[in-house]
């Protein structure tokens, strides 16, 4: 019992040096409020009011259908201008896209020739050129093929594409509740890791050596601190954030994701803490974050889907507990998976963890009387 009240009591001093930490507050702050939205708002992946011109120099029926096939969101309401006329208009910003059609392009295509469809885009803007032409080729594909095919050349089988949990292919949905899942793993390190390397910057370390604690209540201390500032910065951001700024529809429980999320903590504040036994100062501290922890999200599965990466990869990256934690995350985020679905994922982050954690334990407390020998 005492040493649960030496526990509480240096957690709470945790909580206080935090909150006299304005960087370190403030980047709790921006990374589960305005970065979460930044990221998910900031840079999309789909295209939106596309500027879009077409030159129609076939006048035909196939051409006006064309022309009314280009539609909102995704583009602007399509101006019709004369060839001459696209490249000042492409040198002046004013169109993105110029498809041109031209003369005989119906009656060449019914005839069974092949005409050329041309389409000019204003690759300064590279990102929304890529998925533009993808999204021109494919419309004008589909409207081509609908207007020349008949009945004899239908498949006896249509195809019906749905899309599942995102229908309209959002990408501030994925976007905005994959950062939360990053930025658990990196705060909590960070935090944890911190909160050690400040201990021994400030020499405050020298003061709980000479008390009557030991190094697993100093470590713990650290881990539950961290852990509830962590848990309570991703409940704001899920809730306020994501679900009420971005209005992106959580499909699963909430409280079960925050669970799991507690669960895995254990793991990356154990993590935090054992950089910090290695590292001497912040700036050791960076560069070693830099080169586990970075990759480590990288890999996880959330920014890389794990079944593109190598197969000896894939293995490896089911002994680090991040990749379990991605996994049924998004399961419970976008799939609404409940227990029953995801406990092999709880329970891989629960053992892993603990590992970790206790050979995390092993090399604080040897850290620790290093100090004070």
């Amino acid at each position: 019992m005492r040493r649960l009240g030496n526990i509480v009591r240096l957690g709470v001093k945790e909580l206080y040096s935090f909150r006299h930490d304005a960087v370190m507050l403030l980047l709790v702050i921006y990374s589960f409020s305005f970065g979460v939205y930044s990221a998910a708002t900031g840079v999309t992946h789909d295209l939106h009011n596309a500027a879009i011109a077409i030159v129609d120099e076939d006048r035909s029926q196939l051409s006006v259908r064309l022309q009314e096939a280009f539609l909102r969101p995704y583009f602007q309401r399509p101006e019709v201008i004369e060839f001459y006329e696209i490249d000042q208009a492409m040198d002046g910003g004013r169109f993105s896209f110029v498809v041109v059609i031209p003369s005989g392009f119906e009656a060449d295509l019914l005839a069974g020739r092949q005409p050329v469809l041309q389409v000019d885009i204003d690759a300064t803007a590279m990102s929304q050129a890529g998925i533009g032409d993808g999204y021109i080729s494919r419309i004008l594909t589909e409207e081509i093929a609908a207007f020349t095919a008949d009945d004899e050349d239908r498949l006896p089988v249509e195809l019906e594409t749905r899309f599942a949990f995102n229908p309209n292919l959002t990408g501030s949905w994925f976007v905005g509740v994959t950062e939360i899942i990053n930025n658990v793993t990196i705060l909590a390190i960070i935090l944890a890791g911190a909160a050690l390397i400040r201990e021994r910057e400030h020499g405050t370390i020298e003061h709980l050596l000479v008390m009557p604690i030991s190094a697993f209540e100093i470590m713990m201390a650290k881990v539950w601190a961290s852990g509830l500032i962590i848990l309570i910065a991703v409940a704001f951001s899920l809730i306020l954030v994501v679900r009420t700024l971005l209005a992106v529809p959580i499909a699963g429980s909430i409280p079960l994701f925050l669970a799991g999320t507690l669960l895995y903590l254990f793991f990356a504040t154990g993590l935090g803490i054992f950089l910090g036994t290695i590292a001497r100062s912040m700036p050791q501290f960076g560069l070693l974050f830099m080169l586990v922890v970075l990759p480590m999200n990288l890999l996880s599965g959330g920014e890389t889907p794990l079944e593109a990466q190598p197969e000896a990869l894939q293995a490896f990256m089911q002994f680090v507990p991040s990749t379990h934690f991605v996994s049924f995350a998004q399961a419970i985020l976008f799939r609404g998976a409940d227990l029953a679905v995801i406990w092999p994922h709880f329970a891989a982050v629960a053992a892993i963890g603990a590992l970790f954690f206790a050979l995390t334990a092993i090399r604080f407390r040897r850290s620790i009387v290093s100090m004070g020998a």
